[in-house]
């Protein structure tokens, strides 16, 4: 990807280090509390980004919850998705990724650092043990993102379908749902440009369970698409 070459040419000086960070810290996530995991990860991908002429704006980051822990759900536009997010949220944050990912060199790494969980979407058992490990997670103090499309969009900013069953683990945890509106993340990974381009993360205010409990989880998945659209709506030039 031409972006990504650029992200490093940019870089050179810090690459060699910042990887050696990056791959050492993947190995031993553990070992490491999870703001500085979250600060090695903020620095890496800042720089990236404007070494690959990349502007992250954040829109509602006091919708973010404080105290309380949450699930994050945006809609899914590319590979990109993550770093945006990785910049412009101040609280650590793990993903659920599809298998077909966790082979990408650089996401790869941020994934394990993360302490990501990877969903095997042909495998019910499999699925159904990760959502239930997120929501222990989540009420053991981790936050989460996970993409209730399941997959990359292929229609720019408009979201595909939510699927009902990505809201099985915050209806478990009984935590608050984050929607996130993303615009133009399809671009920097995704289209075979350098252009520079303004990516735009839009946290909605949260839904809090006892907004959602007495809902089956295809109404919440349509409830939150709805509001991702209003917000990409509001947003759109």
């Amino acid at each position: 990807m031409k972006r990504i070459i650029l992200m490093v040419l940019y870089n050179l000086p810090f690459v060699p280090y910042w990887w050696w960070q990056l791959c050492h810290m993947a190995k031993n996530a553990e070992t490491y509390s999870q703001q500085e995991r979250w600060a090695l990860l903020q620095k890496v991908t800042r720089r990236a980004n404007k070494g690959g002429r990349v502007m992250i704006e954040s829109y509602g980051r006091e919708n973010i919850p404080e105290t309380e822990n949450f699930i994050f759900f945006p809609n899914h536009q590319g590979l990109f998705d993550v770093l945006a997010l990785i910049e412009s949220c101040p609280r650590f944050f793990a993903v659920v990724n599809k298998k077909e990912v966790s082979g990408v060199v650089l996401l790869k790494q941020v994934l394990q650092i993360m302490g990501a969980y990877e969903m095997d979407r042909e495998d019910v058992r499999q699925s159904l043990k990760v959502i239930n490990q997120v929501a222990e997670e989540v009420r053991a103090g981790k936050n989460f993102l996970i993409f209730p499309e399941g997959t990359r969009g292929k229609n720019g900013n408009r979201p595909g379908e939510f699927k009902g069953g990505s809201f099985k683990s915050a209806y478990k945890a009984k935590c608050p749902i984050v929607p996130v509106a993303l615009m133009n993340a399809f671009i920097p990974f995704d289209k075979n440009t350098i252009e520079k381009v303004m990516v735009k993360v839009i946290y909605l205010k949260p839904i809090p369970y006892e907004e959602y409990k007495s809902m089956k989880t295809v109404e919440i998945a349509a409830e939150v698409k709805r509001r991702i659209e209003a917000a990409i709506a509001e947003h759109t030039d």
